[in-house]
């Protein structure tokens, strides 16, 4: 498990994990539990370019179908391959295993990215 306080959040409760030039991009745990128990992920192509703030995939579950936005623009370099296989994934390990996709970027910079205490409080304490 990835160490919370160290990602950056969006409203749309995706976090994000900077290393240098790549991000790696997941749902939070706030989101994989109100989504339900996901049943159906789908992520863009591997070396297909996404646009910050457009859809990129979608996320099924049982209670509803959620689109996954791009929080940064870049390059896809890495899906989750063990999440397309079984998404149960998000909902066991959102913050770990349960990682979407992972991107190369230039700025690593989210408008509007919160910290954890500004997500924690966007989600009224939840995570």
């Amino acid at each position: 498990m990835a160490d919370l306080t160290s990602l950056l959040y969006t409203a749309e409760h995706e976090w994000i994990a900077v290393d240098g030039d790549t991000a790696t991009i997941g749902i939070t745990d706030y989101a994989a539990e109100q989504l339900g128990d996901v049943v159906f992920v789908d992520l863009p192509a591997v070396g297909s370019t996404v646009t910050a703030g457009q859809v990129c995939g979608e996320i099924e579950s049982t209670k509803s179908v959620g689109e996954l936005y791009a929080p940064l623009s870049g390059e896809v370099v890495e899906i989750n391959d063990a999440v397309v296989d079984d998404p149960s994934t998000v909902n066991a390990d959102a913050f770990g295993d349960g990682w979407l996709i992972k991107l190369r970027v230039e700025a690593a910079s989210v408008e509007g990215a919160l910290d954890r205490d500004g997500y924690l409080a966007l989600t009224g304490g939840e995570a």
